[in-house]
């Protein structure tokens, strides 16, 4: 392995491991909570659904971006929690890692809940405005979908 390759990584719950699974939730923790100031119930069950995909990319073991895809129902993927770590911002991790969150979806229908200033970021990726803006944790949202 490369010393500076950036790789991707794919899990389902059972598949992580103590260590890797306390490295995303930091990363989570750190930038959605203590950097973005929202305290909210960061760990709310759907980590651990048969159907959620923990999707990550790493360099020499460290975690540098990472979304879980969840399985809704009607066969509707669920992208969520999008990070990039600070020290890795400006790189294309994050569009990196939505090619490879959308190649996983495949053709079934996917939607998130934007922060609105990322708005185009995600529509850069096929995804649209299906709904108003609202307000979460103080941060402006907005639905998106993306058919295929």
């Amino acid at each position: 392995m490369a010393p500076h390759r950036v790789d991707v990584r794919l899990a389902s719950f059972a598949e992580l491991d103590a260590r890797t699974f306390h490295d995303l939730l930091r990363l989570r923790i750190d930038v959605f909570v203590v950097e973005q100031g929202c305290p909210y119930p960061e760990l709310d069950g759907r980590d651990v659904e048969p159907g959620t995909r923990h999707l990550w990319l790493a360099r020499d073991g460290v975690v540098l971006a990472y979304l879980r895809v969840l399985a809704d129902p009607g066969g509707v993927a669920r992208i969520g929690r999008v990070v990039v770590a600070p020290a890795a911002r400006g790189g294309g991790l994050a569009g990196r890692l939505m090619t490879e969150a959308l190649r996983l979806v495949g053709d079934r229908p996917c939607v998130l809940e934007a922060q609105a200033h990322l708005a185009g970021f995600y529509a850069g990726h096929g995804f649209t405005v299906t709904g108003p803006e609202y307000v979460e944790d103080g941060i402006p949202h907005l639905p998106m979908r993306r058919e295929n």
